[in-house]
């Protein structure tokens, strides 16, 4: 019997490198979006932070950072940094789980994309080039906010569909 106050938890990373966006497809195998365009991510595990030393007698923190950079690495094999909030989300699985999404972003720190399991193919893109992709809905409407927030156009936060 599932519980009705569980979630994933999950976070998604827009890596930008030389004013592109990092766009990965996602396998044929994926339970959400298969053969899909979207940016780097996945779910928060509780073996990410139960055996690491706690920050304060109580607490972890830099969990989802920490999450991050793992989920670009194992699926991309780039090292990222800086980074920051972008937005948030949530959607129900297509088995019924729901998953809470933070959406964040970050510099690309160094190394090369690698094909893995997980993201099948890549594509550095701009945002005109990014509307030609098989985007999972929402995606692109993120990167139109992440632009606009590089551009010192907007605040990261509430998204907003794009007209």
């Amino acid at each position: 019997m599932k519980k009705e106050n569980a979630h994933y938890i999950a976070v998604t990373g827009i890596v930008v490198k030389d004013g592109k966006f990092l766009l990965t497809k996602r396998s044929s195998g994926e339970k959400a979006f298969p053969n899909m365009w979207t940016v780097p991510g996945g779910k928060l595990h509780l073996n990410d932070y139960i055996s690491k030393p706690k920050d304060t007698s109580d607490a972890w923190y830099n969990v989802l950072e920490d999450l991050l950079r793992r989920e670009v690495k194992e699926e991309t094999g780039l090292d990222i940094k800086n980074i920051r909030y972008l937005t948030s989300l949530s959607f129900i699985r297509p088995d019924g789980v729901p998953v809470v999404v933070l959406s964040l972003y970050a510099d690309h720190a160094s190394g090369d994309v690698i094909k893995t399991e997980e993201a099948v193919d890549h594509a550095w893109v701009t945002l005109e080039e990014a509307k030609s992709y098989d985007l999972i809905d929402g995606i692109y409407d993120e990167l139109v906010m992440l632009y606009r927030v590089l551009k010192g156009k907007q605040q990261p936060g509430e998204w907003k569909k794009t007209e």
